[in-house]
């Protein structure tokens, strides 16, 4: 088994005894993994003492209470993130607020765990940290040995249609048994659940073979004089039953004479993406706003929307590979992480070019250039 050192920090010894007894016996594994991992706790009573093991000791996860006597644990985050320390930070605390969790979020913590909690609660939230954490320097590990472990990461990123799958699983097991009532209606939220599972499931699927047909090169292209307006509104189309669940407004703006030779299927995909973005992560009562211009150099097809936004040193990691930003405000938005990647990918092969404007809270425009 492969051991990960996980450091406990909080002034109460309850709470760090407690946390050693549910995980020092406990395990994670997945079924593309070799080994489980297990865990080799150590604890710290206050932020000063932390920082001295981190110092002196590789640790991979830390349990951090914020409210600490000298230090607090805001102050400690702050710290692994100036030294970029590789360490997944998760906060325990029961004093947590809205200002907290977005420091928190800031300074690169995972997640919240509210005291006192309970020991299932305490495993589930280290199973996933434990994963999240493993994809991550997996990521990393590709981008240092470059590509040619990328298929393999693809086939690992497949099993994460195990949980879904599972949970959908469970819910049909408590239908077919009844265990909730004796009608459909005691049964929706369940039906809804799974549902948007399927969904899930289904975009990660799309979009892991969408990649892999690129990268392989094996992605026959079917290239012929397409009006690039009447795609999009053909997209626009399909989302506005989304859009109108937030009261979200799509407009298109196009010049005439919007014809190109492409792959219909591709230049779907491009708008698909740039469209789904702005709708999820816009605001209620927002705007989404599609323009296509053409001149006779190139083809400018520009998605501005009045969303949440995001800071600049969130838009430079946007079009990588498996990335999404993760804040307070994107944490329920559903997603792979692959399609600005898949999008950024297809324009390329026109020798296009894709770029990212926003601000926090403002909004977002992505302009997507096609030469002539």
């Amino acid at each position: 088994m492969s051991e990960l050192k996980l450091l406990v920090v909080d002034d109460e010894p309850g709470i760090r005894s407690g946390a050693e007894r549910v995980l020092k016996n406990y395990s994670v594994g997945y079924p593309f993994m070799d080994e489980d991992f297990t865990f080799k706790i150590l604890q710290a009573s206050t932020g000063e003492e932390a920082i001295k093991i981190i110092e002196s000791t590789k640790v991979d996860i830390m349990l951090l209470d914020n409210k600490l006597p000298g230090i607090d644990g805001i102050e400690v985050l702050e710290y692994i993130n100036s030294k970029e320390y590789d360490i997944a930070v998760m906060m325990i605390t029961a004093y947590a607020s809205l200002d907290l969790a977005i420091r928190a979020t800031n300074y690169g913590a995972y997640n919240f765990v509210p005291k006192p909690f309970k020991p299932d609660e305490l495993k589930t939230s280290v199973e996933n940290i434990t994963k999240n954490l493993y994809l991550k320097r997996m990521t990393r590990k590709m981008k240092e040995e470059g590509e040619k472990d990328r298929f393999q990461f693809l086939s690992i990123l497949s099993h994460e249609l195990k949980s879904p799958i599972n949970a959908i699983e469970g819910y049909l097991r408590m239908m077919k048994d009844k265990q909730v009532g004796d009608t459909i209606d005691d049964y929706m939220e369940m039906i809804e659940r799974s549902m948007e599972r399927i969904k899930g499931m289904r975009t990660l699927i799309s979009d892991l073979l969408d990649l892999t047909r690129i990268e392989s090169g094996r992605k026959k292209r079917d290239l012929r004089k397409l009006d690039i307006s009447e795609i999009a509104k053909s997209v626009i189309d399909s989302f506005e039953p989304v859009a109108a669940q937030k009261d979200v407004k799509i407009s298109l703006d196009a010049d005439e004479d919007m014809y190109m030779t492409a792959d219909k299927n591709e230049l779907e995909i491009i708008i698909n993406n740039l469209v789904s973005n702005a709708v999820k992560y816009n605001k209620e009562s927002g705007r989404v706003f599609v323009n296509l211009e053409k001149n006779e150099k190139e083809i400018t097809i520009t998605v501005r929307d009045t969303g949440i936004g995001m800071s600049s040193d969130e838009a430079e990691l946007l079009f990588q590979d498996f990335v999404r930003i993760k804040n307070i405000k994107t944490q329920s938005v559903p997603g792979s992480g692959l399609g600005l990647s898949i999008a950024k990918k297809m324009t390329d092969l026109y020798e296009g070019t894709i770029e990212v404007e926003s601000k926090p809270d403002e909004g977002s425009t992505f302009t997507v250039k096609f030469p002539l």
